[in-house]
């Protein structure tokens, strides 16, 4: 109906993730089964922890901290050029009142 994303979708095959792959969820599959417990869903959850797709914490934390910075940069060095052409081409005239 509303005609958004793109079709057919692609369905990735389940047998790609597994829980081995996810250090967070094999300390959850172990302190599980010490408990004498499982979840047969944990696979389900691989892919929120998949450094292939996502990257470390660390990554996604610099990229999130320094995303944008080279052109706010960029624009910072424009700005102080352009406020100092303009204070150069337009000087200020506060403090220079000349009595007649």
């Amino acid at each position: 109906m509303g005609g958004h994303g793109h079709e057919p979708y692609t369905i990735p095959c389940y047998k790609i993730y597994k829980v081995e792959d996810a250090p967070e969820l094999v300390a959850t599959r172990d302190a599980l089964a010490a408990r004498g417990l499982k979840d047969p869903w944990l696979r389900n959850e691989v892919w929120r922890f998949d450094r292939r797709m996502w990257g470390t914490e660390g990554s996604r934390a610099k990229a999130l901290l320094l995303r944008g910075f080279r052109t706010g940069f960029a624009a910072f060095l424009v700005t102080i050029a352009g406020t100092a052409i303009y204070d150069k081409l337009y000087p200020s005239e506060h403090g220079h009142h000349e009595e007649h």
